[in-house]
């Protein structure tokens, strides 16, 4: 009695165990990103907040280039965009545990991100630039008048990596920020003397509102990348997603949303490479 007491008992548990999983839906890991995404109906979309990519405006709405040029696509595919706020420095984690189903905030190409994730066509054109308080105009001219200088940049950010492998940086003093909009902030509250940050976000920010005494100095050329979506390596999303963004560049609404979010430049510079 005690034998098929415990065989029915582990039987049960068995059965329990299959309903759970059954009950969670369908896992990242079958064979298709492509159906797993459109078997759940929406895609997760991994950012941060970073105007004029992913931000919230004055009412508390999600907006922003990526925001909308994501939606735009989903709306193509038949899904839901999702946006999730994540730790930039953990990315590619988040991706390949499946938490999220891309990153899609201005996320620069590299090839060391090439080996953990899938890139889209590029859609964005941008580089890194220096971001000071204007007031310090004719201290910081050039990258040899910041060898002194306190710097900062988002941890695991193209703008960290521009730092680091800069020779006449070598010996700043350098502290990581969780984000690009702590950088500023921080960087606005005079706790750094200068900060790494993308173009595009540099633009939108510096000049106006509460960061009207900060400025980009144009004489500090830093490093020119290119901005595409990240997927799961080997994911067939990447396929289906770049054959909706040649249908938004052939009819011309990418262009549009690159208009509204006064970014045409850099939309242009990246389909001309």
């Amino acid at each position: 009695m005690k034998k098929r007491f415990i065989a029915a008992l582990a039987a049960s548990m068995l059965t329990l165990t299959a309903l759970a999983g059954c009950a969670g839906g369908e896992t990242a890991s079958t064979d298709s990103d492509y159906e797993y995404i459109k078997n759940n109906g929406k895609m997760v979309i991994g950012i941060t907040e970073y105007q004029p990519m992913n931000y919230y405006d004055e009412n508390g709405n999600l907006t922003g280039f990526d925001t909308e040029f994501a939606q735009a696509v989903c709306e193509k595919l038949g899904i839901q965009a999702e946006f999730q706020i994540i730790d930039w420095d953990t990315k590619e984690t988040e991706l390949k545990s499946s938490n999220i189903d891309c990153i899609w905030n201005g996320l620069t190409v590299t090839e060391e991100r090439r080996a953990n994730m899938d890139f889209t066509t590029p859609y964005l054109a941008n580089k890194q630039c220096v971001v000071i308080n204007s007031a310090d105009a004719d201290k910081y001219t050039d990258i040899a008048s910041l060898s002194s200088a306190l710097m900062s940049a988002e941890s695991g950010s193209a703008g960290e990596t521009a730092i680091q492998s800069a020779t006449e940086l070598a010996s700043v003093s350098y502290t990581a920020s969780a984000s690009q909009a702590d950088a500023l902030l921080a960087l606005n509250a005079g706790n750094y003397d200068a900060i790494v940050i993308d173009y595009t976000m540099a633009q939108a920010s510096c000049g106006q509102g509460d960061y009207s005494n900060l400025m980009i100095v144009e004489g500090i050329p830093m490093a020119s990348e290119l901005y595409a979506i990240g997927f799961r390596t080997g994911s067939d999303m990447t396929g289906h997603v770049n054959d909706a963004i040649k249908e938004m560049v052939d009819d011309g609404s990418l262009k549009a949303i690159a208009e509204k979010y006064e970014l045409t430049e850099l939309y242009e510079e990246a389909l001309n490479q």
